[in-house]
């Protein structure tokens, strides 16, 4: 008997979770983690999370206090960035000059990490929210102090991220490294099937399996990275399914909202088949033109969401078998985007030409 997977949050993760779920006829149950209501759970439920962080409402104590709460040791490892970035640094995963801000000298504290410092929240805060650029000679925030670590800026030349899988027997699969570009702190578009540095690839799925096994995880994590030099270095982790790889719901024989469902239902764990090139599109406080599904491979998901400014809504994949058939749909999206949305498909172009 299969058991339930109620997921803390109900926004588009956990909907996408829940489509996972029906072909191999696992229920997947989101809900929110921040309702005073009483959940019917059952003793055998499985929780798993799409977000990080919930209130202590009626729901959100049920939930962490439920036997069956995964990944209840690394969510707490992982929220704080300080407790993180300590993770990280103890299992010798490399990552940028970084110090927790304590105490009143703040200027002398930042300058020891470096003339120009990202500022980040120690908790919350994603898509660029709770994070500051500073530079030597500005004048820090007060607030900064207990709040915040701050991180030395890298002069990286792209961003990937890896998405792997954990079960409760320690197997480990992966996706290949995934070329990412993000714009003012949101996630924009990626791309998969490119070809990487085999010593990327291996350093990547060493680091993230061992943070998983330190951590006993189980289901799907992913890792973000910065590349400086050939190098990578690890920026953030997420414990759970990550935006970055969307793209497998239809570039792998299966999805990180499946492998995830299998990890924790105790499902077979395979390593996933990537076919061809993707590219994964996120779009941004706006609709999509029904015209977009004329492109070849393009498959767009809408998340039903009111359209705000910056709000991510929905995506779009782009999915061929090779180069050449995924620059001609981006070229055919990139004729249907208007002047703010076709710097994506130009983006995505530029590194399929590089």
């Amino acid at each position: 008997m299969l058991p339930r997977i109620v997921v803390a949050g109900n926004g588009q993760l956990g909907q996408m979770l829940q489509q996972a779920g029906a072909p191999i006829q696992l229920e997947v149950m989101p809900v929110d983690p921040n309702a005073d209501v009483q959940l019917e759970l059952r003793a055998d439920d499985v929780i798993t999370v799409e977000i990080e962080h919930w209130s202590d409402s009626v729901s959100g104590l049920q939930l962490k206090q439920h036997p069956n709460f995964r990944n209840k040791v690394a969510l707490h490892m992982v929220i704080d960035r300080q407790r993180q970035k300590s993770l990280l640094d103890r299992l010798q995963v490399p990552t940028s000059p970084w110090l927790s801000l304590e105490g009143d000298d703040l200027q002398a504290q930042l300058e020891s990490v470096g003339e120009r410092v990202i500022v980040k929240r120690r908790r919350g805060g994603y898509d660029g929210r709770g994070q500051w650029r500073w530079q030597k000679g500005n004048q820090p925030e007060a607030e900064w102090a207990g709040e915040c670590i701050a991180e030395a800026m890298i002069p990286f030349s792209h961003e990937v991220s890896l998405v792997g899988a954990r079960n409760a027997a320690g197997e480990k699969v992966f996706y290949p490294l995934t070329c990412n570009w993000h714009q003012d702190g949101i996630l924009r578009a990626s791309i998969a099937g490119l070809p990487i540095p085999a010593e990327q690839q291996r350093d990547a799925e060493a680091w993230l399996g061992r943070i998983m096994d330190d951590e006993g995880y189980i289901g799907v994590m992913a890792m973000e990275c910065f590349v400086v030099d050939g190098k990578l270095l690890v920026n953030e982790l997420a414990p759970r399914v990550h935006n970055s790889g969307h793209w497998t719901q239809e570039g792998a024989s299966t999805s990180q909202f499946e492998l995830h469902l299998r990890a924790l239902a105790g499902l077979p764990l395979i390593t996933p088949e990537v076919s061809g090139v993707s590219v994964m599109y996120n779009l941004l406080g706006r609709n999509w033109k029904p015209e977009w599904l004329s492109v070849q491979g393009a498959h767009v998901h809408w998340y039903g969401k009111e359209i705000r400014p910056g709000r991510k809504v929905g995506h779009v994949n782009i999915c061929r078998p090779d180069v050449p058939t995924l620059a001609e749909s981006l070229q055919a999206l990139g004729a249907q985007l208007d002047e703010e949305d076709s710097v994506v498909a130009e983006w995505a172009l530029a590194q399929l030409a590089s």
